[in-house]
């Protein structure tokens, strides 16, 4: 690292452009606000052109699922700007710097949804492959917030150049965030006692063709015969994701995704003796487990949004008992796996979506640093979710302020 672009406390930025932000406008879209007056009166300061009314289009435009709007969008904000920034709710804030990565909801952790009436100024700032670090603010701890997505490597790699001369702590190590790809992490986790990862084998749509013709075997690639999983490479939230049962399956699949490379994994039956399915959301923060989600489904590709969660007094009272009791039930049972687990990942804040198997070990779908983790949902019908929220993001906001202790230097001259 040059001394041009060196970090340095005394070398303050100018006041951050302070967007809307992520967890306000996505807020407003949850709850069904008409976000069309707020996108023209933004459209109108946008043409100053206000960097800040750039970010918030963009926001809106991947609310919307309009990509490449988003991304358009992004691009001309961060032209402008790469920082920008969040206040806080109080005095002797934490300050916080994360390093972002540019493009569209799975690029970055959402890390502003944390730490909604935190104690926390939250300055984000974009990496952007060739250009210089702008001038930045004063700030306690950084957090790499950039996520493991292939289309991340070159500002993973960016950041990771930085760190060792980073002159304040720098939580979630850029190194191990790479590793935790669908693949990377089974290969990681695959051992932990008491785990069930299933095999997650990354396959070429020309491989997945031969399959489907009965020129290759599934059996060779998974060591698992049908049924299986496959989905696209970097695709989250079951977009493409689907259950094949022979290869007229996997033949039909590929008519239908035009991805050029797929992860395959064998299915696991994770179905409970009444016959639903429960998937549970887990924050691993600091080391130690907390709850984030329980969904109960009659479906094994099961989404908190498509989970009858809304509908069903039962399953949100299941899920009520399953926060209850997560610290002297389900992170005692799993203990010593989730402890392995934390630790082979090596990560200060890391997600992970699990369930469990029918003889009771712990069934790990995916983990990673850009899961949502937020507290939208109305607590008229989700009363105990908001106590159980404020405990997830008091942990998140205790593991900052313990970072800062570690590392308090003295005054700039």
């Amino acid at each position: 690292m040059t001394s041009e672009s060196r970090p340095d406390d005394r070398a303050v930025a100018a006041e951050p452009p302070a967007p809307i932000g992520l967890a306000r406008l996505a807020k407003m879209a949850f709850d069904g606000m008409d976000l069309g007056p707020l996108w023209d009166a933004l459209s109108a300061r946008a043409a100053a052109p206000d960097a800040a009314a750039l970010m918030d289009l963009s926001t809106i435009a991947m609310l919307r699922s309009c990509r490449d709007d988003r991304l358009a969008l992004q691009a001309r904000a961060l032209s402008l700007h790469r920082l920008y920034r969040q206040p806080a709710a109080g005095t002797d804030a934490i300050r916080l710097l994360a390093f972002m990565a540019p493009g569209d909801f799975l690029a970055n952790t959402p890390v502003e949804f944390m730490l909604q009436g935190a104690n926390v100024t939250l300055d984000m700032l974009y990496i952007v492959p060739g250009w210089p670090l702008p001038p930045l603010p004063a700030h306690d701890v950084a957090l790499v917030a950039a996520t493991e997505l292939a289309e991340n490597r070159t500002v993973l790699a960016v950041i990771a150049a930085l760190v060792p001369a980073w002159p304040r702590p720098v939580l979630n190590a850029p190194d191990r965030v790479a590793r935790l790809t669908r693949d990377g992490a089974w290969a990681l986790l695959r051992s932990v006692p008491g785990v069930v990862f299933p095999m997650n084998a990354r396959v070429s749509r020309e491989r997945l063709a031969a399959v489907a013709g009965g020129e290759a075997d599934i059996v060779d690639i998974l060591d698992a015969s049908f049924p299986i999983i496959a989905r696209p490479v970097d695709s989250h939230a079951g977009q493409g994701l689907a259950k094949l049962a022979g290869t007229a399956d996997v033949a039909a699949y590929l008519d239908d995704q035009p991805a050029s490379a797929f992860f395959v994994a064998p299915f696991v039956d994770y179905r409970g003796a009444d016959g639903l399915y429960r998937k549970y959301r887990v924050a691993l923060i600091a080391g130690r487990p907390y709850a984030c989600h329980m969904a109960i489904s009659g479906h094994w590709m099961i989404h908190y949004l498509n989970a009858g969660m809304l509908e069903s007094a039962d399953k949100r009272a299941e899920e009520a008992r399953f926060m209850a009791g997560f610290d002297r039930d389900f992170a005692t049972r799993h203990q010593a796996a989730l402890a392995a687990i934390a630790d082979r990942i090596g990560l200060d804040y890391v997600t992970m979506d699990c369930a469990e198997t029918p003889d009771g070990r712990l069934l790990v779908f995916e983990a990673g640093n850009g899961m949502i983790v937020h507290a939208m949902d109305p607590p008229e019908l989700f009363p105990y979710k908001h106590p159980q929220m404020r405990k997830v993001f008091g942990a998140f906001e205790a593991m900052l302020r313990n970072a800062r202790l570690t590392h308090r230097p003295a005054a700039a001259a």
